[in-house]
């Protein structure tokens, strides 16, 4: 079952546990939300409108992070693009535990959300681009699936934390350990290293290794 990863070299490895770590520790983060909020309906007396608007704006800010890291990634570089939005979107979780009401709940989980959908851009084509084409589905496949990895240990932490703690602090200590991902930038530090640029000469190369893909069929030389 995992004979394909024996395969990989060195560094497409590295770029594996990369890709697969940002991901896994962005899914906790965003998740941890999704156990805190209804102690917040209850302690700050938040209807479902609210609570509803709080998971949206992340969501949505998303969308611009992706785009946004998507560019940003093709001048600087993949590797300091998920290194830069693993760091964005822990510092933002860890903010949203000094959350004193909705509007500073508010703005900070739209901020994570620009590290959240960043993180995804930046690390499954960093993982696309590295592994080599008869790996790559798999290994994409895998990185993706470390997300539910994520879900789980935050569903871990939320049960101790409401155990042993009042949950008047209970919910602000899991946004506070949102800020452990930005750790994993140390790894990444150490394993990785990429091109300050993106090249429109690999991309192409990769295209056509890619036979009948549309970006193939779109990018013909």
């Amino acid at each position: 079952m995992f004979r394909w990863y024996r395969e990989l070299t060195s560094r497409e490895q590295k770029t594996f546990w990369a890709c697969f770590g940002g991901f896994g520790l962005d899914g906790m983060d965003v998740q941890i939300y999704s156990f805190v909020i209804p102690t917040l309906i209850s302690l700050w007396k938040l209807t479902p409108a609210d609570a509803g608007l709080l998971a949206t704006c992340t969501l949505l800010f998303s969308a611009f992070g992706g785009w946004l890291t998507g560019i940003l990634a093709d001048r600087f570089g993949r590797v300091l693009m998920l290194q830069v939005t693993i760091a964005w979107f822990a510092g933002f979780t860890f903010l949203q535990g000094l959350s004193a009401g909705f509007a500073w709940l508010l703005v900070a989980r739209s901020l994570q959300g620009l590290g959240f959908g960043g993180e995804w851009a930046a690390g499954s084509v960093l993982a696309a681009e590295t592994i080599r084409s008869e790996h790559r589905g798999k290994a994409v496949g895998a990185v993706q699936s470390s997300w539910s990895l994520g879900w789980g240990i935050a569903a871990l932490m939320a049960t101790l934390f409401f155990q042993v703690m009042p949950r008047d602090y209970a919910w602000r200590a899991l946004f506070f350990v949102g800020i452990l991902p930005a750790l994993f930038i140390f790894f990444i530090r150490r394993r990785l290293h990429a091109r300050a640029r993106f090249s429109i000469g690999l991309f192409c190369q990769r295209c056509i290794q890619w036979d009948g893909c549309f970006f193939h069929r779109t990018f013909p030389h």
